[in-house]
Formats: structure tokens, C-alpha cells, sequence
């Protein structure tokens, strides 16, 4: 039921302006959401969302983005200093580090989000990155090999 009403409380806020808790609750309960002050802003703070200023100045609900524009910035530079090279082996992207760069570099990759990715792991010098078909691996090594220049 939380969930159901947080993606209604989502869809809310992405498609009108909202300025206070009270314009919140009074366009969950036209949607048929039957919720108290308190409960809007148990949401509010679970879902992080914030208030930013529109252009127009007024301020209104936004939800948070997935991955602020620093946090990239910092994850590419890990990426950077790190790889070396690339290579495949099936369905599997083996990414070369310099010495106990790879479990930052990894982490790094995992916060990518790449959908060809199943999953990863790292040891000192070499990440494996398991996609889940060899057509998938060839894409993520080109992603990664564009990203790096290689």
C-alpha cells in the first residue's frame, strides 16, 4: 500500500506544481488516497523528495534525480585513473586496472546502471563484469572503450 502510494505521490509531483504538504494531500485524496497530514509527511521525507524554485520562482516538490551531475563527475574520474584496458571473454567484460585501483573503479561501474550488466566483481587489478549475453558484453566494452578512448 506505502509503495502503491508513493508512485502515485511520484506521479503527482512530476506532472503538477506543488508547493505545500496540504496541496500534496488534498491531490492524493482526489486520487482516491485517503491519508493524513502526518502520513504526507512521512512520505516526503522517505522519498527525499525537495523543493526547488520553478522558473517562474515559485517553489515546488521535485523528486530527487537518480545521480546528481558531481556524483558522476567523481565516479568518471575514479574510472579514469583506473582502466588501463579492456577485453571480453564470452559474456564476460574484463576490465584491467592499475594495481588496487578496481574495487573503486567496480564501484564506480556498478552506480553506471548499465542494463547489460548482471553484475560485477573486483579483485586488485581486474573487475569482471558478467552481462547477460556475449551481444551485451560487446556493447559495454565499446561504452567503456568510447568512454576512455581506447
Amino acid at each position: 500500500m506505502k509503495k502503491d502510494r508513493h508512485t502515485i505521490i511520484a506521479e503527482l509531483i512530476e506532472n503538477n506544481v506543488i508547493s505545500t504538504q496540504e496541496d500534496l494531500l488534498r491531490m492524493l485524496n482526489a486520487a482516491g488516497v485517503s491519508v493524513t497530514q502526518a502520513t504526507v509527511s512521512r512520505d516526503i521525507k522517505q522519498m527525499r523528495i525537495v523543493k526547488q524554485a520553478a522558473p517562474n520562482g515559485v517553489y515546488k516538490y521535485c523528486l530527487p534525480r537518480a545521480k546528481a551531475d558531481s556524483e558522476n563527475a567523481k565516479y568518471m574520474a575514479i574510472l579514469a585513473g583506473a582502466v588501463e584496458h579492456t577485453d571480453t571473454a564470452m559474456n564476460t567484460v574484463v576490465v584491467k586496472c592499475h594495481a588496487g585501483t578496481a574495487q573503486a573503479a567496480c564501484a564506480a561501474l556498478d552506480s553506471m546502471d548499465l542494463p547489460e550488466v548482471a553484475g560485477t566483481i573486483a579483485g586488485d587489478d581486474t573487475i569482471f563484469v558478467l552481462c547477460y549475453t556475449q551481444e551485451d558484453a560487446a556493447v559495454v566494452r565499446a561504452k567503456l572503450d568510447e568512454m576512455f578512448g581506447f
